[in-house]
């Protein structure tokens, strides 16, 4: 038999009720394209094909796709199945209708946004995933695991967690327990930067408990908004005194919506201003859920202050 390479997270489902249990919660059509990352020896893989019009299986290990491979030879299967070997994290996807797998647990965080910044939209995924990872995708403003991956993943889809797996279901059994996820795009996405919200949110949560007035007087988050602020002026036709001297007549007669930013402007001042315009100087990250953030970002960019 093969020697599974537990570090690479090859951990195969060995339990069919659970396999079954999977295919039922993705509601599977006839005519749907499916996308499976880590198929192993295909124990998911089988039954899928049986239910839908292709099975698109990403696998990065030569073996496993021999094993793959030979378990579909010969049967009515075969002209069903594309395999595709790689990482999936390096590869453009498909299109496909609906996602299903059984993950190698440390792609998990990049895989996800990987597939909720995928377009054309998919229907829905069916996930695999370390159980605190699971927990942390669901969690709520307030609670333990909620964090930057938590108002992340639900601002841009709906998740439920959707039943425990214990470790004995697996060949070899993994170290940790795991938990099964169905996550679903929200479609239409909601109408934000996500390059601009996630440079937010991820400035709140790296202390989650800190006020977000302590939060952004760190001197790398004030140098990083001073450079995008001054990046902003200039798309603006907002000039610096301290630039132009001379020639500034001359540029504003040229502009004639040019303003100035003070010799003595301190971006620091600015940011605690637009906090405690918006009344969120004294609010912590753990505490804040999607509108909140969404007022706050709205806040920062009215006054030309920008993450990306």
């Amino acid at each position: 038999g093969i020697l599974f390479n537990t570090g690479a997270g090859q951990h195969i489902l060995k339990n069919p009720l659970i396999v079954n249990s999977i295919i039922e919660k993705a509601a599977l059509r006839r005519t749907d394209v499916v996308l499976e990352v880590g198929p192993g020896t295909g124990n998911l893989t089988v039954k899928m094909l049986e239910k839908v019009k292709r099975v698109i299986a990403c696998e990065i290990d030569p073996r496993l796709v021999g094993e793959l491979q030979k378990r579909v030879q010969g049967t009515c299967l075969a002209n069903k199945l594309e395999i595709k070997v790689g990482d999936i994290l390096k590869t453009d996807l498909p299109f496909f209708d609906a996602c299903v797998a059984n993950l190698p647990y440390q792609i998990s965080s990049p895989f996800v946004f990987k597939l909720l910044l995928h377009r054309p939209f998919f229907r829905c995924a069916i996930l695999m995933f370390q159980r605190e990872f699971a927990l942390r995708l669901v969690a709520k403003p307030g609670t333990k695991l909620y964090c930057r991956l938590s108002i992340n993943t639900q601002l841009l889809a709906r998740v439920d967690h959707l039943m425990k797996v214990g470790k004995n279901n697996f060949r070899p059994p993994p170290k940790v327990e795991s938990s099964v996820v169905r996550i679903e795009p929200k479609n239409p996405p909601p109408p934000i930067n996500f390059q601009e919200w996630d440079g937010l949110v991820r400035i709140a949560f790296v202390r989650k408990n800190k006020t977000l007035s302590a939060a952004f007087k760190s001197s790398a988050v004030e140098q990083l908004l001073d450079h995008n602020y001054r990046i902003h002026c200039s798309l603006h036709n907002i000039v610096s005194s301290f630039n132009i001297l001379n020639s500034i007549s001359a540029y504003c007669d040229l502009h004639t919506d040019c303003s100035e930013i003070p010799e003595n402007f301190k971006i620091a001042e600015k940011i605690q201003t637009v906090l405690k315009n918006t009344g969120y100087s004294e609010k912590r990250a753990r505490s804040m859920d999607i509108d909140d953030f969404i007022r706050l970002l709205h806040g920062f960019n009215s006054d030309g202050i920008h993450f990306s």
